[in-house]
């Protein structure tokens, strides 16, 4: 049948989403798109920079503890993450409609003590492990109904536990990577994951031990990486049988099934099929093309016949391409669209007119997940109050719904925010109501990155061709962020935050100004010997980071605790001292 051919084809060519997604990688880089045992205690580090070590698990379900993330043997340095940080699907229930099926992304790098990334010649695999809940998700296939629907949704019958691209579910046994030479990195793309554990419990962060072999079965380096994934995605808030929402109610009244899962979809359907009566009816031609055999009695008698719906079957998504149908708006620019000028029925304000992500996260993980989290989730004011929402990257929710956008593609950039010294704690421009443009690169994402026109952070690559997520963490959690996130730099480095020790890469430091991370010097003593000649020859570049008066700012703190031998003594910095020209002398003056 079509449908089969076409959606294999069209999922195994790229499957995308970014905050929160189905997928993001593949080889071809087009639009559609979808470890050194212990610390070096020779204070190596290139670049302290803004982030501090949080140990705050805003997660309703992380528990104990699960160790040191990442070992390495064999001067070898094991990277591995998670592209979207986090991934949404739609639960336990396919039987009604889909939006996203279990569907998540590893990405890996592995490095010599040269610096070199190693690309051939090794094997890299995946298997589950021990979260830090405890507990262990081995399986996915018992969990879900996804795979009794896969056909009836994406035309392909899939075994159990094997994802939409030929990976499988996490488990004892292990499972390969390749390594996706357009992008430099080793990759298993579509892993079926939910976030329920083994034993019924749930855990939106579950991990798994990522090992690098040689070809000999060697084994070279190991890590522990998370993969999030959450089933928080869901309508229930409004669309659930007797809510508090009158106008999500349909005409002929709330379903009232006794399945919860099933009751809101149904309750979707049946509100979809009131406002636009004619939807199947009206794109039957174009359906069938496509392989779908919907009903044309509407959506909710197409789903009580047994064939669940997939939302982009009508409304494109870049998430799947090749999907939707003409003159059909795109899913981002329907569903935004049309929720901005929703009133939440608990705070009695449009969802449009939100200041926090109170109103994304009734729709997004969301509540116990806690999808933003890290540097900038996790940052607060003086007062407690966090200073980033999602609206300061992605503006309000009629922004995101704006026909002109290009869902999951038109994203905003790091530059947008940190800039000539600068850090912005919103990317939108206040004046003009889109994404600040600045001309400075030091911090900024790749331009044409992965395709012509677009710059996006989780496709872009820095100091020795490593991806920026190798070092800063996955995009909404940028380190430090949960728990699990954090094992993988605690691991190599020792402690959480940004990986910036150079010793994580090196065996030897190399003796450098600027060829450091966004053109930074190393951090250690010997830079504390040997700085004078730099800083008498050219003490502006010193202000990049320690600030134009040389006091010290954001981006010369300090991320762990450090201990240097100085002219008059010995100098200890804590964990967040803006380092200045003023702590060992006459500011910049001998």
């Amino acid at each position: 049948m079509k449908k089969v051919f076409i959606l294999f084809s069209m999922l195994i060519a790229l499957f995308m989403l970014s905050g929160c997604g189905g997928g993001s990688g593949g080889s071809t880089g087009t639009t559609g798109i979808d470890s050194t045992g212990n610390a070096n205690s020779d204070n190596t580090m290139y670049g302290d920079n803004h982030d501090e070590e949080d140990n705050t698990d805003e997660s309703a379900n992380n528990g104990g503890t699960a160790g040191r993330g990442t070992t390495v043997s064999n001067g070898y340095t094991l990277t591995a993450w998670n592209d979207l940080g986090m991934h949404c699907m739609d639960g336990n229930d396919f039987s009604v409609f889909s939006i996203l099926p279990p569907y998540n992304n590893l990405h890996a790098q592995l490095k010599d003590k040269n610096g070199d990334l190693i690309t051939s010649g090794v094997i890299i695999t995946y298997e589950s492990t021990t979260g830090t809940d405890g507990k262990i998700n081995g399986s996915s296939s018992d969990k879900t109904n996804f795979w009794d629907f896969s056909q009836k949704l994406f035309g392909v019958v899939l075994a159990p536990d094997t994802g939409l691209k030929g990976k499988k579910t996490p488990s004892s046994t292990p499972d390969t990577l390749e390594y996706n030479n357009a992008f430099g990195w080793w990759e298993a793309e579509g892993i079926p994951l939910t976030p329920y554990n083994d034993d019924g419990s749930k855990n939106y962060y579950p991990l798994v031990k990522v090992t690098a072999k040689d070809t000999s079965g060697n084994i070279l380096a190991t890590a522990k990486a998370v993969l999030p994934v959450s089933d928080e995605m869901d309508c229930k808030r409004c669309h659930a049988s007797n809510s508090l929402a009158p106008k999500a109610k349909p005409k002929v009244g709330w379903v009232n099934n006794s399945d919860p899962e099933k009751d809101f979809k149904l309750n979707v359907l049946r509100l979809h099929d009131d406002r636009m009566p004619n939807a199947v009816k009206d794109n039957m031609t174009a359906l069938q093309a496509k392989g779908y055999t919907y009903d044309v009695k509407g959506l909710e008698a197409t789903a009580n016949a047994g064939t669940p719906i997939l939302c982009a079957a009508c409304h494109s998504s870049n998430a799947l391409p090749g999907t939707g149908v003409a003159g059909v708006k795109a899913f981002t620019a329907a569903i935004h669209g049309y929720h901005a000028n929703v009133t939440d029925p608990y705070t009695n304000l449009s969802m449009n007119s939100s200041q926090n992500r109170s109103a994304c996260y009734a729709c997004h993980p969301g509540a116990a997940t806690k999808c933003l989290r890290g540097a900038m989730g996790d940052a607060k004011d003086s007062a407690g109050n966090a200073m980033m929402q999602c609206q300061s990257c992605h503006g309000h929710m009629s922004n995101v719904a704006d026909k002109n956008r290009k869902g999951w593609v038109d994203e905003p950039n790091c530059q947008a925010c940190h800039y000539d010294g600068m850090r912005e704690t919103s990317a939108i421009d206040p004046t003009t109501n889109t994404l600040r443009h600045v001309i400075d690169t030091k911090f900024a994402t790749n331009p044409n990155t992965p395709a012509n026109g677009l710059s996006l952070y989780r496709f872009s690559k820095g100091h020795g061709n490593l991806q920026c997520k190798s070092c800063h963490g996955a995009t909404h959690a940028i380190y430090p962020a949960h728990q699990a996130d954090n094992l993988l730099a605690k691991g190599i480095q020792g402690h959480a935050g940004t990986i910036g020790e150079c010793s994580a890469c090196h065996s030897s430091v190399p003796n450098t100004v600027t060829g450091g991370p966004h053109g930074m010097h190393p951090v250690r003593q010997s830079w504390v010997n040997g700085h004078e000649d730099v800083a008498e020859n050219n003490a502006a570049q010193c202000t990049v980071c320690h600030g134009q008066n040389y006091r010290g700012s954001v981006l010369s703190e300090t991320w762990t605790a450090r201990t240097f031998s100085v002219e008059n003594g010995i100098k200890t910095f804590a964990k967040g001292h803006q380092v200045s020209c003023y702590d060992c002398h006459n500011g910049p003056n001998p």
